[in-house]
């Protein structure tokens, strides 16, 4: 069997994506944030956390093209410290809903015996409303971290490891039954009758076979911690106030909509744009991976 990873595989599966115009769009505009977020202080050099009280509030110009908070700080320069913040939760709490997630569904696929408990796990944590519960973790746990780690790394490990813990279940139900139909294939028997452990079945054919599902899940949950994340910003209970995320400018221009809207459109926009792109990129990355479903 050809492994998954062939170069030829490789490239066949970049022709599908290149000819997939939604996901092409999205790249391109998930590429153009990363890099603005990333290039920013080299960018627009101004201080984020600059106060300067005689400029607040103040319409986009030439110094502030973007405009100014209540505080006089630079919106633009905000916005992009802003996107950092946002962007690495996002990524750091779809890489642990996804290691989650996919422990679970190859162990809950793979293992008879273990399928049962792990689904009613997975049941149990599905009927839980997230956000309450997110909410519940950020209030008790909060102080504790805020003294052991800082009050913005402390807040930072806490969110992402909320939002990870909470948003494993449709991996986790996904891989399952990708391992389900994976595991009666004729390569894995043959595998399995030449002596190969469990473990390396597992490491060298189950979980190569089951990237395509991980992969997607991988894109969605990075799209939904970014929602979550700027939920609870807006909400007041995310980072601290002098530390911008595009949930908390969104927070702080609501007193001002009727005055200055733009404050409240920029941060709204670049979240609906991420996580359009990060959709479209997914949608992508599902038909350029399933080869049968292109060839049909």
């Amino acid at each position: 069997m050809t492994a998954p990873a062939a170069p030829g595989r490789r490239r066949a599966i970049w022709r599908r994506l290149r000819r997939q115009r939604g996901a092409a769009a999205g790249t391109a505009v998930l590429a153009f944030l990363v890099a603005a977020v990333l290039l920013g202080p080299w960018l627009w050099p101004n201080d984020p956390g600059f106060i300067d009280v005689r400029a607040r509030n103040m319409g986009p110009g030439l110094a502030h093209p973007l405009g100014t908070d209540q505080l006089g700080r630079d919106t633009l320069a905000r916005m992009l410290a802003g996107g950092r913040v946002s962007i690495a939760v996002g990524l750091a709490a779809a890489a642990v809903a996804l290691g989650l997630g996919t422990l679970i569904g190859v162990l809950a696929g793979f293992f008879r015996r273990l399928d049962g408990p792990l689904m009613r796990l997975t049941d149990l944590f599905l009927a839980l409303p997230v956000i309450p519960l997110i909410l519940v973790a950020v209030m008790l746990f909060r102080e504790t971290l805020s003294r052991g780690l800082g009050p913005q790394a402390g807040i930072f490990a806490l969110i992402v490891l909320a939002i990870g813990v909470t948003s494993w279940m449709p991996t986790a139900r996904v891989v399952r039954g990708e391992v389900l139909g994976l595991k009666e294939r004729d390569f894995i028997l043959a595998a399995r009758a030449a002596g190969t452990t469990e473990a390396a079945l597992i490491t060298r054919h189950v979980l190569p076979n089951a990237a395509s599902p991980i992969l997607v899940s991988a894109a969605l949950g990075t799209a939904n911690a970014i929602v979550t994340e700027s939920a609870l910003s807006f909400l007041g209970l995310g980072f601290p106030p002098d530390f911008p995320t595009w949930g908390r400018l969104l927070s702080d221009a609501t007193p001002y909509l009727q005055d200055q809207p733009g404050r409240a459109l920029w941060p709204g926009a670049l979240i609906c744009l991420t996580v359009l792109g990060v959709n479209y990129l997914s949608e992508g990355l599902r038909d350029a991976l399933d080869a049968r479903g292109t060839a049909r």
